[in-house]
């Protein structure tokens, strides 16, 4: 039984991308962009990597007129999205100016 859980488990969390297993939705450190995060595409099945944030940008999402500010101008671009939201690079930015956003670091 615990077998069957763990590979459940597996097939929910990770995925193949171009020949390597990754975690999906998990935010990590990029390598185009600040950050990536891997997501599977509900109507292909694919996995996709989305990149967002700015390397040369500090967001500073500790200050609340900024982060209002941040959210005044991303919220219509987000409404705007058809399909699945979180296929959108609009989608992850907000996430990361969340207060419980985490990244996951990968051990070489």
């Amino acid at each position: 039984m615990g077998a069957f859980v763990d590979d459940k488990w597996y097939l929910l969390c990770m995925a193949k991308y171009k020949g390597r297993s990754v975690k999906l939705n998990k935010p990590s450190r990029g390598d185009v962009k600040k950050f990536k995060v891997f997501v599977r595409d509900r109507l292909s099945g694919r996995v996709k990597k989305i990149n967002f944030g700015s390397k040369t940008m500090s967001i500073k999402k500790n200050i609340p007129a900024r982060q209002r500010s941040f959210f005044a101008r991303f919220r219509p671009i987000l409404a705007n999205v058809k399909g699945q939201k979180n296929l959108s690079p609009v989608y992850w930015a907000m996430q990361s100016w969340k207060k419980g956003f985490k990244i996951w670091v990968i051990n070489h």
